[in-house]
């Protein structure tokens, strides 16, 4: 019997996406639970971006991949500042990706040089964040 690698048929990444205000800006986060987000969509409202923030570690630039349905876009990430580590892709607010991953059937991929792959489902509390954005 063969395998399959496509990444539709991977499981899901086990968690739950919860919206919120941080700091005033509208966020979703994605994990088991409050303390441990492994995938957090923000909206810097000043600078009209929504920030694509992964959890785990980078010394500098990482190569990024999101996949959806209906695209895949290779990007760069930069390590994050702060206490809590990650790395981090500011993408337009109206980015036509930002809309392929709200669209993307069921789910879509996070794909980072160095780190496990997150397999994360398409739920509405990512395109409150866009749509606050913009």
């Amino acid at each position: 019997m063969q395998t399959s690698r496509d990444w539709r048929d991977a499981p899901i990444t086990p968690g739950n996406w919860r919206w919120g205000l941080a700091g005033g800006a509208s966020t979703a986060r994605f994990g088991e639970g409050p303390g441990d987000t492994v995938l957090e969509f923000r909206c810097d409202r000043q600078a009209g971006t929504v920030l694509l923030i992964r959890a785990g570690m980078a010394d500098g630039p990482v190569p990024l991949t999101v996949t959806t349905t209906s695209t895949a876009r290779p990007l760069t990430a930069r390590p994050r500042g702060g206490s809590q580590p990650g790395i981090v892709v500011a993408l337009p607010a109206r980015d036509p990706l930002l809309d392929a991953i709200i669209f993307s059937r069921g789910r879509f991929a996070v794909e980072a040089q160095g780190l496990a792959p997150i397999y994360a489902p398409t739920w509405p509390e990512i395109a409150r964040v866009v749509e606050d954005c913009r």
